[in-house]
């Protein structure tokens, strides 16, 4: 081979027709070297092996077409310059080509001069495309290094600020921590309590603050000296910290004096354990310069939101109450009086008036009717308790219900609701032309009872209750304290024909995945995203994809708190199957809700132009006549 030759742009051509390849090699010999394939496959071959600036293919071959053969090109030879030839001689055939990465496209039979043109041309890009590689290749050499000055030159400027945040991370700490024992300071507990109450009230949840004293520290430290009693004082410092739970603070405000904060406690018995178990741990022998020494403590607790609704006065309480207990002489705990008796004495005054109420059933049941919105009647009714206190009082569930919980009173009185609203359903179900349910909410404590669905179903078959009709209302975080037991439970109830409501549906853990795995029937979307919906995008977002979501699990959606027309119209035109509310009716006493279902569905005006609104033709069926 030449010297003339090796310089020449090697050229591959492509064609399964040889005269075609023939007479292209005889064109463009004088200028390239020219070498000729006769397959998309032979020709992919060689370009694995052999350097070709440009490659003139025919588009259609057996086997590989040549629009099929360019992204190949492409990938193995990014530099090559690819022409596509064909007979097709149509401006579609050009673009499909240019396509896929053709630089050019030439019609057969060929224009010499055409040919010569593009081939020229094709030679010409193809040493641009080399030469922006090397600039690139070089260029991102030059990057690299610089780069790699910069991360150096970075790394320095950046071990210079660690040291600077470093020294001001510490400068910080100590402003809000204990020297001696690491401890956070008086300052750091009262930001972290004021914290704590915002909490605490937004939870409904009671917090502690404790004040302890070592007993007589004046004493120790007289005799052994500040540097054994700054070890004692690190010694007790750890004992405390290994009881504080996180969440929890315990500080340290110098001397003898510790502090605690104690957050998330649901009742105050939980105050009492925690001081017993702080003056338990420091029974033990503490082991100072091969002395041991034993100290007791005295503790004054004040407790949110009983005995102050501020830092300072809560604080101020504790430290009241450390004093009185130091006035005992050592090893005593006081509590902050005078809120803490009273709330004592009226939480007991209305558990015991509790205990009296179930003996001897003051309670009483209401029943809010239950809206078909499709049909425009009664389909079932919600049997809500009310306590009908000896005083005259109609109690709402939302004084006396909270302390039943925390009690174990709210099991008694939730299985005497069952029982009462499943014999009430089946009187009206004697006297009804339509089938009508009862929704009757059930507790976590009684839910989570062991032979709570064996007491169900006893009771179902006593009452004679054909148990379709019957529907469980749950909450999520009933459910989901105990999945697995739950699921075996409600799959029991499933079994015999009970329906499964989740209560305040988008208020708990709203897990699509409990969904989908446990035996439910119905959603009830919580009356706080109703009430905005038609005014609030975000509320009217959620309540659609709540019921979206419902009806592809092919689950029935109840809306609670309608009040308005507009969220009866909202949520009619999302195809929710029933709602509740005070737009409909309040919870009636029973001889109330009789009469309503006796005088028929959607009579009054009112309710006639819902009708109206909604386009619901009217239903006939009703209420026969009232229960004996």
């Amino acid at each position: 081979m030449t010297e003339k030759s090796l310089n020449k742009e090697r050229i591959l051509i492509i064609d399964d027709e040889p005269q075609i390849t023939n007479i292209l090699c005889e064109i463009l010999r004088d200028e390239y070297a020219c070498q000729a394939s006769f397959s998309a496959e032979e020709g992919l071959d060689l370009i694995r092996t052999n350097q070709f600036s440009i490659v003139i293919s025919d588009v259609n071959m057996e086997g590989i077409s040549g629009l099929e053969m360019v992204p190949q090109i492409a990938s193995l030879a990014p530099d090559t310059v690819v022409i596509m030839m064909s007979a097709a001689q149509t401006i579609e055939a050009a673009i499909n080509a240019m396509r896929v990465g053709a630089f050019d496209y030439l019609m057969k039979p060929f224009d010499l001069r055409q040919v010569e043109t593009a081939v020229k041309r094709a030679v010409d890009h193809y040493a641009l495309r080399v030469a922006k590689r090397h600039y690139e290749t070089e260029l991102e050499k030059e990057v690299q290094q610089r780069t790699a000055a910069l991360r150096h030159t970075t790394e320095e400027l950046e071990e210079q600020i660690a040291q600077r945040n470093r020294a001001e991370e510490r400068l910080n700490y100590l402003a809000y921590h204990d020297l001696l024992t690491e401890l956070p300071n008086r300052a750091l507990f009262k930001d972290r309590l004021g914290q704590a109450m915002s909490l605490a009230q937004r939870d409904n949840q009671v917090l502690a603050v404790l004040f302890l004293s070592i007993d007589r520290f004046k004493t120790i430290n007289d005799t052994v000296g500040p540097g054994i009693t700054d070890q004692l004082i690190c010694q007790i410092a750890e004992r405390l910290r290994n009881h504080i739970r996180e969440g929890d603070t315990l500080g340290y405000w110098g001397s003898d004096e510790f502090a605690f904060l104690f957050t998330q406690l649901s009742d105050t018995d939980g105050a009492f354990e925690i001081v017993r178990k702080i003056q338990s741990k420091l029974e033990g022998p503490f082991q100072l310069s091969k002395q041991e020494f034993y100290v007791t403590s005295s503790i004054g607790v004040s407790l949110y939101p009983f005995d102050g609704w501020d830092e300072e006065r809560l604080m101020k309480n504790a430290s009241v109450a450390l004093c009185k207990a130091k006035e005992h002489g050592g090893n005593f705990h006081e509590f902050y009086t005078v809120g803490m008796n009273s709330q004592a004495l009226m939480r007991l005054t209305v558990e015991n008036s509790l205990r009296r109420a179930i003996e001897r059933q003051e309670f009483v049941i209401h029943y809010q009717p239950k809206i078909d919105i499709s049909a425009g009647r009664i389909a079932g009714a919600e049997a809500l308790v009310r306590w009908n206190h000896p005083d005259g009082r109609l109690v709402p569930p939302a004084e006396f219900i909270p302390i039943a919980e925390d009690t174990g009173l709210i099991v008694s009185i939730d299985d005497w609701v069952l029982r009462k609203a499943c014999e009430q359903l089946k009187q009206w179900q004697n006297v009804s032309e339509f089938p009508l349910s009862m929704s009757s909410n059930v507790s976590a404590r009684q839910f989570q009872q062991p032979g709570f669905f064996a007491s169900v179903d006893a009771m179902l078959k006593e009452v004679g209750v054909d148990p379709r009709y019957l529907e469980l209302e749950l909450t999520e975080g009933s459910i989901m304290t105990n999945p697995g037991i739950a699921v075996n439970t409600l799959n029991s109830l499933k079994n015999i024909g009970v329906s499964i409501s989740v209560d305040d549906f988008g208020t708990g853990f709203s897990s699509l995945g409990y969904l989908k795995s446990l035996p439910l029937d119905t959603l009830k979307i919580d009356r706080s995203f109703v009430s905005d919906a038609t005014i609030d995008p975000d509320d009217a977002a959620l309540v659609m994809a709540i019921i979206t979501l419902a009806h592809n699990l092919r689950l029935k959606v109840v809306a609670e708190g309608v009040e308005q027309r507009d969220q009866l119209k909202f949520l009619h035109l999302l195809r929710c199957d029933e709602i509740q509310g005070y737009l409909f009716s309040k919870p009636l006493p029973r001889e109330e809700f009789e009469e309503l279902l006796v005088r028929g569905q959607f009579t009054s005006n009112h309710w006639n132009g819902l009708r109206e609104m909604l386009h619901l033709k009217r239903d006939p069926k009703k209420f026969l006549t009232a229960a004996a």
